[in-house]
């Protein structure tokens, strides 16, 4: 399976219509869909797709045809994602009507064209698993924890500060195991 962790943005041009398509990070979708509609007032439809792992390792696929008839646009854009086995990644395409009809066949070209189109613009990483775990640690520490998350890539998601620091963290399997045995001798609790 294969990700991407940047924006990447195409457009095609099929009989005057335009399909401008977004493919980006699953964890970007709700905002960035809100601001395309800001940013596209007159555009006609708002197509969606994509694919996710849930937190127990489930895929989760969503499409939507915005009011194009039904199957011909967001169900070809979840296909192209799931046929390309892309996952944590959501595609939005922007369409404006050109005026002229394309007919069923010709939509369900034009999305899965758009789609690929966007898809082959991006740099596709393999996708790894990531882990979260939570860590507590005294505030002496917190420069040394960070100097080291910072060091290995490890993802500050969260910080609490109450008696002690829980810093709440993520990345890959291999490197959360790195982190933890060079920060041993500091961490006084982890909790998964």
């Amino acid at each position: 399976m294969y990700t991407t962790q940047i924006e990447s943005i195409e457009t095609l041009e099929v009989k005057q219509s335009k399909f401008i398509a977004h493919l980006l990070p699953f964890s970007d979708y709700e905002e960035k869909l809100q601001k395309l509609k800001q940013q596209h007032p007159k555009a006609r439809h708002f197509v969606v797709a994509y694919r996710y792992l849930n937190e127990y390792g489930q895929i989760v696929e969503h499409s939507s045809d915005d009011g194009e008839p039904k199957g011909t646009s967001g169900k070809p854009s979840l296909m192209v994602l799931q046929g390309r086995e892309l996952i944590n990644v959501a595609v939005i395409v922007v369409r404006y009507f050109g005026g002229t009809k394309l007919g069923t066949g010709g939509l369900v070209r034009a999305y899965s064209d758009a789609v690929n189109l966007v898809i082959d613009a991006v740099v596709l990483v393999p996708y790894v698993e990531q882990v979260l775990l939570r860590i507590e640690i005294a505030y002496s520490d917190v420069r040394y924890v960070e100097y080291e998350c910072k060091c290995l890539g490890v993802t500050i998601v969260e910080k609490q500060f109450g008696e002690r620091i829980t810093f709440g963290l993520r990345t890959d399997k291999e490197t959360m195991e790195q982190f933890l045995t060079k920060v041993a001798r500091v961490v006084k609790t982890t909790i998964q």
